[in-house]
């Protein structure tokens, strides 16, 4: 299976699909405009009553995002995936240069590794077709005992091609799997970026409103985030083909000496392999420690405390000189009070 072409296919269907940004520019613009009628009338309302000089350049906040709304998928959009494609191209390039090394190596050791076979005489009929009939023809006429050796023969090249079979089974299997989960997360990943894109003049619209703004910041970190899936990927696509260009080498090391007999199994490939998929799928936690996804509504969230702290010192600080002067006030209140009654005692004893 050709998963480069899927991976390309993934490609075209996000773009394919940015046209359709444009209509939710009519909806989001609706939604700015009267953002910006709120926003803009409070402002020059507070003001005039504070008996101020209204302040224009915070008044041009709306209208900013207004013209993004407009031209969304060329400026905003394109201005986006323009900066950070290139870092897609770079990682995408060590995954073929890698690709590309392991597949020659592997070519190479297996080269090796058949001659290996056909240098020991003992395992030389196992891999070749010649080196089996020539060792029958070498035993000459059969008999009763020949015939139960070449019976071992043929079970031994047997037992030798199923656990070939199985095992070349098991590494493509996984490694299926492994190609599997890749795609999974560029198909999530090329899902996410369209809904983004599309809801995208509706985020920029609502970010118009007071209280809203923060949804526009924590729109660019999720985009910039699920963006970077495909990068992070590569990247450990890229470690792990580095770490079996590593394994395949010491191989052909270790196949060069004479004296060396290989062993068939390549459990440690599919080893690898299973890192791989369990790997892929930390794809996301990676992405999201490059930027905080949540860090608009983080900040949101902090000012607001720090908001809330304030006041309730504030009422603390009031309440405390609240009470100071009530207790102050009724002391002055008390005392006057016993005084009266002292003189109403003197004139009494009078």
């Amino acid at each position: 299976m050709d998963f480069a072409s899927l991976h390309e296919l993934l490609r075209s269907t996000y773009d394919e699909m940015m046209p359709l940004c444009s209509e939710m520019t009519g909806i989001a613009k609706g939604i700015a405009g009267l953002g910006a009628l709120f926003y803009i009338a409070l402002r020059v309302w507070a003001s005039i009553a504070r008996a101020e000089a209204i302040d224009v350049f915070p008044l041009l906040r709306p209208f900013v995002l207004g013209f993004c709304i407009m031209f969304f998928p060329t400026m905003v959009l394109g201005t986006m995936n323009s900066i950070l494609s290139p870092v897609v191209q770079g990682t995408e390039q060590m995954v073929h240069k890698q690709e590309s090394n392991l597949s020659e190596l592997i070519a190479k050791r297996n080269k090796l590794q058949e001659e290996a076979y056909l240098r020991n005489p003992e395992t030389a009929y196992l891999v070749s077709n010649e080196k089996f009939d020539q060792k029958i023809e070498e035993m000459g006429i059969i008999g009763p005992e020949d015939a139960v050796t070449i019976a071992g023969m043929y079970a031994e090249r047997a037992a030798y091609q199923t656990k070939q079979w199985f095992m070349k089974l098991i590494h493509d299997l996984m490694e299926l799997l492994f190609h599997a989960a890749g795609l999974i997360i560029d198909t999530l990943r090329t899902f996410f970026l369209i809904v983004l894109s599309i809801l995208g003049p509706v985020v920029f619209g609502i970010a118009v409103w007071d209280g809203l703004s923060g949804s526009l910041t924590a729109w660019f970190s999720r985009y910039i985030s699920v963006y970077l899936w495909l990068p992070v990927s590569s990247i450990l696509t890229a470690l792990l083909t580095k770490i079996q260009v590593l394994m395949v080498q010491k191989d052909i090391e270790a196949l060069s000496d004479p004296n060396y007999l290989p062993d068939s199994g390549s459990w440690y490939y599919i080893v690898f392999f299973l890192i791989g998929i369990v790997g892929y799928f930390c794809v996301p936690t990676v992405a999201g420690w490059i930027i905080e996804a949540g860090g608009g509504i983080g900040s949101y969230g902090r000012n607001v405390n720090q908001m809330a702290q304030r006041g309730a010192r504030g009422a603390y600080t009031g309440g405390k000189a609240v009470a100071g002067g009530v207790g102050a006030v009724a002391g002055n209140v008390g005392g006057r009070l016993k005084g009266m009654l002292i003189k109403a005692k003197e004139r009494l004893k009078r």
